[in-house]
C-alpha cells in the first residue's frame, strides 16, 4: 500500500507545475516573437525594397542570436535558477521587439533582428528549469510539453495577417503606426506582461543544482562524444524543423503555385505536430525509453523523406531507329505531399522529446550546459539548412533535393546511433549480441540499459550475480 504524499511533496509539485505550465507559455511567446519575421518579411521587403537575398538575411540572423547563446544560458539558469533567467530574457528581449517598429534602414532592421533573435535562447532555460524541478519519473512529458512552445512558429502566421491588413496605413494608440509595425508592438507588450507572470507566479525560492559547481566542473561532461552525438540527433529533429518551417511556404509555391495564405497554412500541417507531439513523445519516453522512441523516429524520417526526395519526371529511352519514348513517369501532387510532410512532423515531435528524455537522465548535475550545447546545435542547424536547401537545388536542378539533404542526415543519425548500441551491447553482454528475437533476457537488456551510466553499471552487477 502506497503512502499519502506528504504536504512537502505535495507543495513541490505544485511547484514544479506551476514552473511547466508558466515556462511553456513564456517560451511558446518567445518562440513566436523569434521567428516573427517569417510573416513580417514580405510587408517589410516591399517597404523597403529588399531583394529576396537582404530578406532572408534578417530572419537569419535572428534565429542565429537565437542559438548560439544557448549553452552559457543554460549553465547560468544552473546556477542562479531558472526563475531569473526566463524573467530577465522575456523582459530584456520586449526592447528590440518594440524598436523594430521604428526601424526606417535596413541596416536597423538587420541589428534588431539580431537581438530580437535573443528570445529563442529561452529553450535552454526552461529545459533546465523544468529538469531542476521534476521528478525523473516525469521530465520526459514535462520536458516535451514545455517543449511543444515550438508552436509559437505558427503564432505570427495566424494572428499577423489580419492585424496587418486592418491597421495597415493606419495610426492606432499613442502614434503608433499600423500594419506590420504592430506586430512587435504587441509582442513587446506581451513580453513584459509574460515577464510579470513569471516572475510572481513561480516559486520564489528556486532549483539552483549548479549554484556550488564551478565553471570547469559545469563544462566536463561536455568532453563526452555522447553530448555531441545528441546534439546531431536535435539538428535532425529540431534544427531540420526550424529550417522546413522556414523553407515550406516558399516550396509550395514555388512548386504547387498555390497563393501564400494557403502556403502558410499548409506548412502549419507540419508545424502542429512537429511542435504539439512533443507531450506524447515525452510520455512515451517515460514509459517505453528514449532509445525506442529514437529508432521509430529515425525511420520514419527515412521514409517520408526518401519518398519525398523523389524528383518528379520520367525515363527517357532513346531507341536505334531515332525514336524516343516515355516511360515510368512520376510525380508527387500535393495532396500526399502533404500527408507525407505530416507524418514527417509527427516523427520530429516525438524525436525532439526523445532526444531531451536522454540528458537528465545521463547527466542529471548538468541538464544547464548540456542541454544548453543540444539546443545551441539544433537551432545553428536552423541556421545552416536553408542555405544548404538552396546551394542543393541549384547543384542539381531538383526542388525535391531539399528531402535529399534531410535522408542524408537521419541516415547519419541512425547509423550512429545504432552502432553505438550494437557496440555497447557487445561490450557488455556478448552473450545476447547474436540474438535477433527478443527473449527474456533482451528484455531484462532493454531494462538494464535503460537508466544513467551508474544504474546500468549497478543493474549489469545483479545480472552477473
Amino acid at each position: 500500500m502506497s503512502s499519502a504524499p506528504t504536504g512537502s511533496q505535495t507543495r513541490t509539485d505544485s511547484h514544479a507545475s506551476r514552473v511547466m505550465w508558466i515556462s511553456t507559455t513564456a517560451f511558446t511567446l518567445m518562440f513566436a516573437v523569434w521567428l516573427m519575421f517569417g510573416i513580417l518579411g514580405k510587408p517589410i521587403q516591399e517597404e523597403f525594397g529588399l531583394t529576396d537575398t537582404q530578406l532572408s538575411w534578417i530572419a537569419a540572423v535572428a534565429v542565429l542570436n537565437g542559438s548560439i547563446w544557448r549553452l552559457p544560458a543554460g549553465m547560468i539558469t544552473d546556477r542562479i535558477g531558472g526563475r531569473k533567467m526566463m524573467t530577465a530574457i522575456l523582459a530584456v528581449s520586449a526592447v528590440p521587439a518594440f524598436l523594430v517598429s521604428q526601424a526606417q534602414s535596413y541596416g536597423m532592421l538587420l541589428v534588431l533582428a539580431f537581438l530580437v533573435g535573443f528570445a529563442g535562447n529561452s529553450f535552454s532555460v526552461g529545459i533546465a528549469w523544468n529538469a531542476a524541478w521534476t521528478p525523473r519519473e516525469r521530465q520526459g512529458f514535462a520536458l516535451g510539453l514545455f517543449g511543444a512552445g515550438n508552436v509559437g512558429a505558427s503564432v505570427t502566421k495566424f494572428i499577423g495577417p489580419p492585424i496587418i491588413a486592418a491597421t495597415a496605413g493606419s495610426t492606432v494608440i499613442l502614434g503608433l503606426q499600423g500594419g506590420w509595425r504592430l506586430i512587435p508592438v504587441v509582442y513587446a507588450v506581451l513580453l513584459l506582461v509574460m515577464a510579470a507572470i513569471t516572475w510572481f507566479g513561480t516559486p520564489s525560492q528556486d532549483q539552483m543544482p549548479g549554484s556550488s559547481r564551478t565553471i570547469g566542473q559545469m563544462m566536463t561532461p561536455l568532453r563526452q562524444v555522447r553530448v555531441w552525438r545528441f546534439s546531431l540527433y536535435y539538428v535532425a529533429v529540431f534544427g531540420a524543423y526550424v529550417a522546413l518551417a522556414a523553407w515550406m511556404p516558399i516550396y509550395y509555391i514555388n512548386n504547387f503555385g498555390v497563393s501564400l495564405t494557403t502556403a502558410g497554412l499548409l506548412t502549419a500541417v507540419f508545424i502542429f505536430p512537429a511542435s504539439l507531439l512533443r507531450p506524447v513523445g515525452g510520455w512515451f519516453t517515460d514509459r517505453w525509453g528514449a532509445r525506442k522512441a529514437m529508432y521509430g523516429t529515425f525511420v520514419v524520417m527515412l521514409i517520408t523523406s526518401g519518398i519525398l526526395m523523389m524528383p518528379n519526371g520520367h525515363i527517357v529511352i532513346d531507341h536505334a531507329d531515332g525514336r524516343a519514348t516515355e516511360h515510368l513517369g512520376y510525380a508527387m501532387h500535393i495532396v500526399p505531399f502533404t500527408i507525407l510532410l505530416f507524418l514527417l512532423g509527427c516523427a520530429m515531435g516525438v524525436g525532439k522529446a526523445a532526444v531531451f528524455k536522454h540528458i537528465p537522465e545521463y547527466f542529471p548535475d548538468n541538464v544547464g550546459p548540456v542541454g544548453g550545447l543540444v539546443g545551441m546545435l539544433g537551432g545553428l542547424g536552423g541556421f545552416f539548412l536553408p542555405p544548404l536547401f538552396a546551394y542543393t537545388e541549384e547543384w542539381s536542378g531538383f526542388p525535391t533535393s531539399t528531402f535529399f539533404v534531410l535522408f542524408l542526415l537521419t541516415a547519419v543519425c541512425l547509423l550512429w546511433m545504432h552502432l553505438t548500441v550494437v557496440r555497447m551491447l557487445h561490450e557488455q553482454s556478448p552473450q545476447l549480441s547474436d540474438k535477433l528475437e527478443p527473449s527474456d533476457g533482451q528484455q531484462h537488456l532493454d531494462r538494464t540499459f535503460s537508466g544513467t551510466p551508474d544504474q546500468t553499471d549497478s543493474r549489469l552487477q545483479e545480472a552477473q550475480r
